[in-house]
């Protein structure tokens, strides 16, 4: 099998066996270890066609986690269907317990809102940063504030930076 995998590589190129396809639709393909005209070997590869070829189409999470895996050689098999659907299945399960103790949480902490045993949070108002110089100050505005209609030359100075 591997002198015709090697004339068929002289052939045509490089010969890829698709190993899988994901609920997405990704293609993912085993190039095998491979012998130039050389001698040299060349370490075998694992790549993935993606069902979005536009690279900035390609969102976070486009690749599962068990396929990601496998690309990087973290396993050595490729996933099977089954461990797929029990995953994704548990993801989901683990998803909706979190909704719901957090659901708890929130109804837990307006009771005791409610009941006093908590004090209510506060918000600052105040602008900036605590280690700036004019943090938690009133801000003077040194524009004029009189309008053109009633401007009269000489009635604003400028204030000196001095203070």
């Amino acid at each position: 099998m591997s002198r015709i995998a090697a004339i068929l590589r002289r052939g045509f190129g490089v010969v890829r066996e698709h190993v899988g396809t994901d609920h997405l639709g990704n293609k993912y393909y085993l190039i095998p270890e491979q012998k130039t005209w050389t001698g040299r070997i060349v370490r075998a590869k694992r790549i993935v066609e993606a069902a979005n070829a536009k690279e900035y189409e390609y969102m976070e999470g486009s690749i599962p986690m068990e396929w990601d895996a496998w690309i990087r050689g973290r396993r050595k098999e490729p996933p099977s269907i089954e461990e797929l659907l029990k995953n994704e299945s548990s993801r989901e399960q683990i998803k909706t317990k979190a909704k719901e103790v957090e659901e708890k949480d929130l109804a837990l902490l307006a009771k005791e809102y409610k009941e006093g045993l908590v004090a209510t949070p506060t918000r600052t108002v105040a602008k900036g940063h605590a280690a700036a110089t004019s943090f938690g100050k009133q801000e003077f505005n040194e524009e004029p504030t009189t309008t053109a209609n009633t401007f009269q030359p000489g009635s604003w100075m400028p204030t000196s930076k001095k203070d």
